[in-house]
């Protein structure tokens, strides 16, 4: 059933951002007067499909990675004389710019419009208030301390723990000082510290943890709230509201004690003490045991915590007018323009492991706890994806927008295309390029499982 949920997730996500940058380009090719013969979201063969009064083909294809927009071009067949001057081919090399360009800027627009959406309808935020901090961590050398919350990284100012987690993505693999500005008990200042060249494991990285900060959270109390169907707590006789007490004769006083006692147990029987309607009982329980992506067994029993409440100090609820949320959602957009771009450079100068790099399981993956999490998450997620999406179609190599964009510019300069011979092998390499990329993606993906 997840595997479900997943593929559906990645359908919908790349759906979506797949269908506004074919847009894109459909929109700016119709208004230059070049005839589109198809419109598809997705590869492979159409299935289903339908025509518009000026004959274009708008089809939805099996495979949901990508989409196309075929128009008529004099490189493909013979056109039709009466029809040579809708042919994209006899349009000036400033239009066939224009159509090539429309599609990353469709990508732009949509998460500039997808930030303003959420400023204007206003989005709530926990605090960046620190919890833990690792020992001997970057964390530690720049000064952070418990119950400290932190309100800037390097002079730009953040109000959630999402901005942080951009901020210090920006420095990995980087030496020199990191500054925050931070408040504890009512006063305010900044501290720094040495990077000494911090980086993100090559596996699942988790900026935060890695750079040795734990986001404060509320105590948890050990109060079991959902009981699963057919699981090992309500096998047991489990029940929402029991409230354990101790486990094999240990006292429990967290839920993330409880936790981690049933992980480290699989088919191992507990002893666990509860409490209900003010009385202790005894009830035997084993965890069943299941396979982590690592490939280690842990312990499930099929309950999950009773629902907690954030303390209102913590909360930051944060909106906009109209007119006000536009510059905010153009520093957003801006702010993830600069994380991938970052990040691009960081790879090839070796500061940034490509193994880091995602292909379409993890994206799936992140797009289906998108989605589980809500409206706010899903449209950031797609906001920072279109923007990524935007920026790799714009990068200079044939086969990509960016690639067509270099050839029109250079035909534009010297008055005639480059030679067919010589496009061809930009061809040739830009498609081994893009398939090698795609490989090592998938190959990283795999490597995630």
């Amino acid at each position: 059933m997840q595997i479900i949920e997943t593929v559906l997730a990645l359908a919908l996500t790349l759906g979506i951002l797949v269908t506004l940058h074919e847009y894109g380009h459909f929109w700016v090719a119709r208004r230059c007067g070049v005839k589109v013969l198809r419109f598809s979201v997705g590869f492979g063969k159409p299935m289903f499909s339908w025509y518009d009064r000026h004959g274009t083909e708008f089809a939805v294809a099996a495979i949901p990675l990508g989409g196309y927009v075929k128009m008529l071009d004099e490189r493909e067949g013979p056109v039709p004389e009466e029809l040579r001057d809708q042919a994209f081919t006899s349009k000036p090399p400033g239009q066939r710019i224009a159509i090539a360009a429309a599609g990353p800027v469709a990508n732009f627009i949509f998460a500039i419009f997808a930030y303003w959406l959420l400023s204007v309808v206003g989005v709530t935020h926990v605090a960046p208030i620190v919890g833990q901090i690792a020992d001997e961590s970057v964390a530690e050398r720049v000064g952070l301390q418990e119950g400290m919350e932190i309100h800037a990284v390097d002079g730009h100012r953040v109000s959630s723990w999402r901005d942080v987690n951009m901020r210090i993505l920006e420095r990995t693999g980087e030496h020199g000082l990191i500054s925050m500005e931070v408040s504890e008990d009512g006063a305010r200042g900044t501290i720094s510290g040495e990077l000494s060249g911090w980086g993100l494991s090559d596996d699942t990285p988790n900026p935060l943890a890695e750079f040795g900060i734990t986001p404060w959270r509320p105590s948890v109390p050990p109060v079991l709230g959902q009981i699963s169907d057919g699981g090992r707590a309500q096998a047991a006789g489990l029940q929402p509201g029991d409230r354990v007490v101790a486990v094999n004769g240990e006292s429990i006083n967290s839920w993330f004690e409880l936790v981690e006692f049933i992980r480290n147990a699989p088919e191992q029987t507990l002893q666990v003490t509860i409490e209900r309607n003010g009385a202790e009982q005894a009830v035997s329980v084993t965890p069943e045991a299941r396979a982590e992506e690592s490939g280690e067994s842990i312990g499930f029993v099929g309950a999950g915590v009773e629902a907690i409440s954030w303390p209102e100090e913590v909360l930051r609820d944060v909106s906009y007018g109209p007119f006000a949320a536009v510059p905010v959602a153009l520093s957003e957009t801006w702010a993830d323009t600069r994380l991938t771009l970052v990040a691009i450079q960081k790879m090839f100068t070796g500061l940034l492991s490509p193994t880091n790099l995602s292909g379409p399981i993890t994206i799936a993956r992140v797009a289906e706890a998108s989605v589980s999490s809500g409206f706010e998450d899903f449209v950031r997620f797609l906001a920072y994806l279109s923007v990524s999406l935007g920026i790799l179609n714009l990068l200079p190599v044939p086969v990509l927008d960016g690639g067509h964009i270099v050839y029109y510019t250079i035909e534009a300069l010297r008055g005639k295309p480059l030679s067919e011979q010589a496009q061809a092998f930009g061809l040739r390499i830009g498609m081994a390029m893009i398939l090698t990329l795609m490989v090592f993606a998938l190959y990283n993906d795999l490597m995630r499982l």
